[in-house]
């Protein structure tokens, strides 16, 4: 359960880092060399694991000092934090209620800081003369967009599924969305931005 949503707040939390480093690319384009030092990035992305590490630890402790009973079962595909808090025969409201705390945290703070930093970068764009100068603005942040687009998409469905009453396959599967298809989906989309992955792709092709 920790490793789960440990590293699944680590990659909300560095696509904020990576909205900042695309704002400042294009917003401030002249002292993107001297704001974002290689000491700087590494202070942001330790930043961002150090606190999706951290944040998960108060919810895991709690539910292991819940009680189980002899046969505890846990209707999910992997040891999701709610999935288990229902296995227990414990008072669930304060567990159910901190894991709502952190989601909120985990989820729209990250989402309300990119939209913040893409307004920004938008306002910027607009303010371009040139459409050849517009078209390279928007193709630098394209594929981190699709990325963000992707993982918020996701988690929007799982919410869903958990939030309409629906039945536990339902939210079951829009957890393995969340957790299984947009890591998987990542890496291909961030590739896809390589010119030379894109010459092999279209040499393949034809």
């Amino acid at each position: 359960m920790y490793l789960f949503h440990g590293l699944n707040c680590s990659e909300a939390f560095i696509l904020v880092v990576m909205a900042y480093d695309r704002y400042v690319a294009i917003c401030r384009p002249l002292h993107y060399p001297v704001l974002m030092t290689p000491q700087t990035n590494a202070m942001l992305a330790a930043s961002a694991w150090l606190t999706a590490l951290l944040l998960p630890i108060p919810a895991v402790v709690q539910t292991s000092q819940m009680a189980f009973g002899p046969v505890a079962q846990v209707y999910h595909c992997f040891c999701d934090h709610l999935a288990v808090v229902q296995a227990s025969c414990s008072d669930t409201t304060a567990q159910t209620f901190m894991g709502f705390c952190i989601a909120m945290v985990v989820s729209f703070l990250p989402l309300l800081l990119v939209l913040l930093s893409y307004a920004r970068i938008l306002a910027s764009v607009l303010h371009i003369s040139s459409r050849e100068g517009r078209s390279k603005a928007f193709s630098t942040c394209s594929s981190h967009l699709l990325v963000v687009g992707t993982y918020y998409s996701s988690i929007a469905i799982a919410y869903v599924a958990y939030r309409a009453d629906l039945p536990l396959d339902f939210h079951i599967m829009g957890n393995v969305v969340f957790a299984i298809l947009t890591p998987v989906l990542n890496p291909l989309i961030y590739t896809l931005r390589n010119k030379d992955v894109k010459a092999a792709i279209t040499k393949i092709i034809f």
